[in-house]
């Protein structure tokens, strides 16, 4: 009689026979299958066509828990559907013995499909697209058969994103994931959509404002300590931009130093092309839409570390694995995850919200408040009016003196770029 007791890791990590070969019992006919000798095997007993049956998945802990239990619901599937789990079973492990058809792997109907997409997409947008699949996805579906791959799969890869802190991501791969299954059934190369539901196994994305730091002494603070912490020189460097400039981290990220002019001048920019703007894409192919952004004195001696360290590659802030790619957008989110006491209260994309509530606060205090619309445009938000639109490097002037009362404030104290190229790394 199985009952209804499930093991733990550590259960199956303990487990030893003694005299005799011991059955430790998990759900529905799985069960870890333990010799005299020590040796350990996944084991799923079931019935088809009036017998009993047996599948050997595998040792422990070659194959873990989690991934038994996943072979089981593939195994209890393949009932529902009327076929026998054991035959299936064996297909599978013969077709991956004796070679893939290429053409039907996941990562290459990926592809098909990204290239179908790709024209109706902003370059930016198509990059990422496909970045965010050959980090996350290609690694460990990316050779398998379309066909063959099960809901638990996509499930346990999306939950492990996640548990990096990257939530949202997640939820995005997961709807590519599910757009390149209903390529593959609309190309006869699929029969169902696997990722179609797993978005409620997913934790939740909360909708709102993005954490942020909304006192100038807790910004430096985060930024003294972020900034002593092991980490790769580049990440901290692109952190000092993005919260110099309050820019979108995209942006920061995918810089390329060809877009900073006047760098040992007394005006400074940061050009940033329209196709890399948050714009519908017909904005983005035209150049009247790119946004200038005013360097201070402090942002543009980051550019000029960053380059320096960069050396010739295309990239201001080159990934780390990667050279002639830029930095992961997950970099910043899981470095600032690091900083002791700052979990959950700050992430890259805050720094927009420190920035507009700092200065906001500020402007009424002086008594200022035609700033107020000033720092809105300094973050590049969509304006009212055709003019307004086609306008974007209006009020230069007071724009450039906000973003140096801005750095003279958050950089009092700190050090200068250049040292965070001397602080000591570990990993990144």
């Amino acid at each position: 009689m199985w009952g209804h007791r499930v093991l733990t890791d550590q259960q199956c990590r303990n487990a030893k026979a003694d005299g005799a070969d011991l059955k430790l019992t998990d759900s529905q006919g799985l069960h870890l299958y333990v010799t005299k000798s020590g040796y350990k095997s996944w084991r799923l007993k079931y019935r088809f066509g009036g017998k009993e049956r047996r599948i050997v998945f595998g040792p422990y802990p070659e194959i873990s828990l989690k991934q038994a239990r996943d072979l089981k619901d593939d195994a209890r599937r393949d009932l529902r559907e009327g076929r026998d789990p054991g035959e299936e079973h064996k297909r599978r492990a013969a077709r991956r013995t004796t070679g893939v058809d290429e053409s039907r792997t996941f990562k290459s109907v990926a592809e098909r499909w990204h290239e179908l997409q790709k024209p109706q997409w902003k370059p930016v947008h198509a990059y990422d697209v496909l970045r965010s699949l050959e980090r996350e996805v290609f690694p460990v579906i990316g050779k398998l058969p379309i066909a063959e791959i099960r809901a638990p799969q996509i499930r346990e890869m999306l939950q492990e994103v996640q548990r990096g802190g990257a939530i949202e991501t997640a939820h995005r791969i997961r709807q590519r994931i599910s757009a390149i299954f209903r390529y593959a059934i609309a190309s006869d190369l699929a029969e169902s959509d696997p990722a179609a539901a797993i978005g409620d196994a997913l934790q939740a994305v909360v909708k709102g404002k993005q954490p942020a730091l909304l006192k100038l002494k807790d910004c430096r603070s985060f930024i003294r300590k972020y900034e002593l912490e092991p980490g790769y020189p580049t990440t901290k460097l692109a952190s000092r931009l993005l919260a110099l400039t309050a820019a979108r981290p995209g942006t920061v990220q995918a810089a390329e130093l060809h877009e900073f002019e006047g760098l040992d001048g007394q005006e400074p920019i940061w050009r940033i092309p329209a196709a890399k703007m948050k714009l519908s894409r017909a904005k983005s192919e035209r150049e009247e839409f790119e946004f200038i952004v005013p360097l201070s004195r402090e942002a543009a001696e980051v550019v000029a570390v960053a380059a320096e360290y960069a050396g010739n590659r295309k990239y201001l802030f080159p990934s780390a694995r990667h050279s002639h790619r830029p930095m992961t957008e997950n970099a910043l989110n899981t470095a600032y995850r690091r900083v002791p006491g700052y979990a959950g209260r700050h992430v890259p994309h805050g720094w927009r919200s420190s920035f507009s509530t700092i200065m906001n606060e500020r402007a009424l205090e002086q008594e200022k408040p035609g700033d107020r619309a000033i720092i809105d445009l300094m973050l590049a938000h969509q304006p009212d009016g055709v003019e307004a639109s086609y306008n974007r490097a209006a009020y230069m002037p007071r724009r450039r003196e906000l973003a140096q009362d801005w750095a003279d404030m958050l950089m009092h104290g700190l050090q200068p770029a250049a040292a965070l190229i001397e602080i000591r790394r570990t990993g990144r």
